[in-house]
């Protein structure tokens, strides 16, 4: 059976500078690779009773120490009362007993941990506007009609001593320093410094020295109650990139900043340093911009490095820069040229936590990599679960969820070499089964393989490429160009069955569209990898997740696009990320996409197509009538004759169960888009579930 333990490389060390060490205070990291804080905040992985993370939570961030990251920055911990209800000075001594697995776990593999210390979130809070207090009243970032209260002086004096006492037991748990969360992404503190979220007249406001005052106050508190030697970093945005209140900026969109710009930030930095910070942890963004923070698969790689280079130049203490890095040449070559001192990872160790164990060993071909679709972390978070991982289901489960021999070896079939078959038959082969996949076309990935065609899906393409070598280092039996028939299982005296058949593209009947100019989402993204769309204008039929990305893609070419979408609303993917979505958005307006929703295409002829909407009397920004008059439920139809030289449908996907229905037992797993069709995740999870228990 192959060893499910790491792989040896015969390569010599790679990338001299990335895994060089580098110093944060008196604190020396042994490589300049750090894991970005991320939200921690279920029950599994978080004890609300002492604040600290329980024996699964630190296992996830142990995992990554073990994977040879040199720096572990955890997610917040609040050291003030919140809604959550949860605040690291409730009980200091359960606090540092529990913590202290986590913190010697991390040592025990030769990295550093920093705790991440919170005052929370402000205006950029869900919920309750008065227990979540920003600089003054403002408006709340996801219901502008409601503002949050003002925080008074005696509360920020309490979460200055907060801070001090939560670093004090960071310390006492055995943590190589804290960082302070955060001058960054728009939560409290970012609100304070940033002159058109603080409206305060007194000492916190009104100047820069003003708006600095409450974080330097904490950093100099800190160091009061721990020591001068004791390392302290900050969560940095550079730049804001805000148009105003819940209108974020795109990369290269000429824009007036409405936050903070880089000329400002630069001031910003070097005072942040002189108050006594050892580190700034760079990104750019705020929860108004939050696809900046949190990059989806639209923003570039690497896209902060630019920003941030600038910050570095601006200070002497150790900068680290964050968001969609996870290229370890350029990381390597940045660090050379002195542009920064650290590589932050994120989500690409949620994905891989070997990550930079591979990098050191040049086998960047075997890091499963991050696909930027927020669906496994940050949309499981705010829907209250684990954080965990669409491509590595083991995230966050890390003990609960290895993969183990299999007590008894079997002969195992899969049918159908998309992502989910290529998943259950690397798990199988892994824990020691005989295994056998076959493939109906002449290529792995399913219909990954068209989703991955355009140009902002890299690393889509990666994660195909990572699978395939998959099958080819494990022992995968890989049969292409051949269809399996329920005669052929029934003869093959396979102990266990995988079924991964995927789906097909629901079909429309509607008139002329057997036109040649009326083509499928699959087939069309196929054919772009070829040529490109002829035409100039392109009318998508489905508002969802692929349709609202065609339709993007099409706006890049200067097409004229419009979107026909038969619901009330589009984009609504469940679990899809307020990052993702919101830049999408803003894509599809910086294009001029038009979206007609609450409509249907009745037909096209001669290049016209007729979409018929039905308009519904909503209500008003006052939430009284929109129209002179109520509306019947077929609501007032409206016929729109839009002309397109091209029609892309869009309308989802259709289970293919057929061979499941004919041989199903105890024994056979229906996984994948032939159960239920999804996205990455559900496809990955479900084989993964299903061939960790064979």
């Amino acid at each position: 059976m192959q060893s499910i333990g790491k792989v040896e490389s015969d390569m010599p060390a790679n990338y001299e500078h990335l895994f060089s060490p580098v110093r944060i205070g008196k604190v020396e990291i042994p490589n300049r690779i750090a894991m970005m804080p991320m939200g921690v905040f279920s029950p599994r992985l978080m004890d609300f009773a002492t604040t600290a993370y329980t024996k699964d939570g630190a296992d996830y961030y142990i995992e990554r120490a073990k994977g040879g990251t040199g720096l572990i920055i955890t997610g917040l911990i609040p050291v003030v009362p919140n809604p959550m209800g949860w605040i690291i000075t409730r009980n200091p001594e359960g606090f540092v007993k529990n913590i202290r697995y986590l913190t010697d776990g991390v040592h025990q593999y030769g990295s550093k941990i920093f705790i991440q210390l919170t005052a929370m979130s402000g205006r950029s809070a869900h919920g309750d506007e008065e227990e979540t207090p920003a600089p003054a009243e403002i408006q709340n970032v996801w219901d502008p009609t409601k503002k949050n209260r003002a925080l008074t002086k005696d509360e920020i004096r309490t979460y200055i001593k907060g801070f001090a006492e939560g670093a004090y037991l960071a310390k006492q748990g055995g943590a190589d320093g804290v960082e302070i969360h955060a001058v960054h992404e728009g939560y409290l503190l970012d609100q304070f410094v940033i002159a058109s979220m603080n409206l305060r007249t007194d000492e916190y406001g009104g100047s820069l020295e003003n708006r600095l005052r409450f974080p330097t106050e904490i950093v100099q508190a800190i160091k009061e109650k721990c020591g001068k030697d004791f390392p302290v970093s900050v969560r940095y945005s550079v730049k804001s990139y805000i148009k105003g209140f819940n209108r974020g900026a795109l990369p290269g969109e000429e824009f007036t900043e409405f936050g903070r710009d880089i000329g400002e930030s630069l001031v910003v930095a070097r005072k942040l340093q002189e108050a006594g910070y050892d580190m700034l942890n760079c990104d750019n963004g705020t929860y108004d911009s939050w696809y900046w923070p949190h990059p989806p698969m639209y923003m570039p790689k690497a896209c902060n490095l630019g920003d941030v280079a600038k910050v570095k130049a601006a200070v002497t203490i150790p900068v680290i820069c964050a968001g969609r890095f996870d290229d370890p040449g350029l990381a390597d070559q940045a660090i050379a040229d002195g542009r920064i001192d650290m590589m932050g990872m994120g989500r690409p160790l949620l994905a891989d936590p070997e990550s930079a164990n591979k990098f050191r060993e040049g086998r960047l071909d075997d890091v499963r990599p991050c696909i930027s679709c927020h669906q496994g972390c940050l949309g499981r978070i705010f829907q209250g679960k684990d954080i965990s991982c669409a491509v590595n289901p083991a995230c966050g489960r890390e003990k609960s969820y290895a993969l183990t021999p299999a007590p008894v070896k079997k002969k195992v079939l899969v049918v159908g070499g998309g992502l989910g078959g290529m998943e259950a038959a690397r798990v199988c082969a892994l824990r020691g089964h005989d295994v056998t996949l076959y493939e109906k076309t002449g290529a792995l990935g399913g219909v990954f393989v068209a989703a991955a065609t355009p140009d902002f899906k890299d690393d889509d393409k990666r994660l195909l490429a990572w699978y395939k070598k998959q099958m080819r280092d494990l022992p995968v039996a890989v049969h292409l160009n051949s269809e399996v028939t329920a005669e052929t299982v029934r003869a093959g005296g396979y102990g266990e069955v995988f079924v991964a058949t995927g789906a097909s593209e629901r079909r429309l009947n509607i008139p002329g569209f057997d036109s040649p100019s009326v083509t499928y989402a699959k087939e069309t993204l196929y054919s772009l990898a070829e040529k490109p769309l002829e035409g100039e204008s392109v009318l998508i039929v489905g508002g969802g997740l692929t349709g609202c990305e065609l339709a993007y893609n099409f706006g890049r070419q200067g097409k004229r696009v419009t979107v026909v979408e038969m619901t009330e609303t589009i984009l609504n993917a469940f679990g899809l990320s307020a990052a993702n979505y919101n830049m999408l958005m803003e894509l599809l307006d910086h294009y001029h996409v038009n979206v007609i929703k609450n409509a249907v295409v009745k037909s096209y002829e001669n290049g016209v197509a007729t979409v018929v909407e039905t308009v519904k009397n909503y209500p008003n920004a006052a939430n009284r009538a929109k129209l002179m008059f109520a509306v019947g439920p077929q609501g007032i139809p409206a016929v729109h004759k839009i002309p397109a030289d091209h029609i892309v449908v869009s309308a989802g996907y259709v289970s293919d169960a057929a061979l499941y229905e004919q041989i199903k037992n105890d024994r056979v797993h229906l996984i994948g888009d032939a159960k239920t069709p999804g996205n990455v995740m559900e496809s990955i999870w479900s084989a993964y579930e299903a061939a960790r228990e064979v």
